[in-house]
Order: structure tokens, then C-alpha cells, then sequence
């Protein structure tokens, strides 16, 4: 698995979460530097972003903005991170950025956006 690398991507496809639900394409940067990582999601009127370093607990925003705290780890090239009402991962798998969304529970929902370079 190649580790995420300096990336700008576009979203393909998406499905799931209702409230993540867009008609606009979102375009996501991801810029690495060693364990450093900035995280942004674009749409039209709306930018979020986070910045993290990869093995240490950070303070993080979700994407209506509220703050906390959580561990960010990578393993075999795959980001994770337990935010507040899901588990959120992503990777790089054939030149495309996977990630993937889990709210837990016997009705959780998983939510999965593809996403391409530009």
C-alpha cells in the first residue's frame, strides 16, 4: 500500500450518511510532510480542515465544526481516526483516495467516498 502523499482529489462517488450528502463535487488536499498531515475538504461556500500529526492525539474539528480530541494512527498506509459519532479511515488504493465513514450500532451506516487525482 502506497502511504498518502501529496494529493489534490476529486470526488467520483459517494453513498450513505444523509447529512454528508452533496450535489457538488468536494475536492479534498491532502499535503504530507513525514507523520504532518493537512487535511481540507472544498465545496462551494464551505471549506473544512484539519491538521494532525500521525502517532500523536490531536485536536481535531468535525465538519460542523465542533472541537476534540482523539489519537491519530496510520498502519500499512491507512489513516485512522475515532471521531465523535463515527469511525473515520482513508488510503490510497490504485491512485485513488478511499474513505470510508462507520457510525456505529446495529443500524450504523457506513459511508464511502472515492476520489480521484486532479
Amino acid at each position: 500500500n502506497e502511504a498518502i502523499a501529496l494529493a489534490k482529489v476529486q470526488d467520483l462517488t459517494h453513498s450513505g450518511l444523509q447529512n454528508a450528502k452533496t450535489d457538488h463535487k468536494v475536492v479534498t488536499e491532502v499535503l504530507q510532510d513525514g507523520n504532518n498531515f493537512t487535511w481540507t475538504q472544498t465545496i462551494p461556500n464551505w471549506t473544512w480542515s484539519n491538521k494532525f500529526i500521525v502517532g500523536q492525539e490531536c485536536e481535531l474539528a468535525t465538519m460542523t465544526g465542533s472541537k476534540f480530541k482523539a489519537p491519530v494512527t496510520m498502519e500499512g498506509g491507512k489513516i485512522s481516526v475515532q471521531f465523535p459519532q463515527y469511525h473515520f479511515t482513508a488510503e490510497i488504493v490504485d491512485d485513488k483516495l478511499i474513505m470510508t465513514c462507520i457510525t456505529p450500532g446495529e443500524k450504523g451506516v457506513t459511508f464511502k467516498r472515492i476520489n480521484k487525482r486532479i
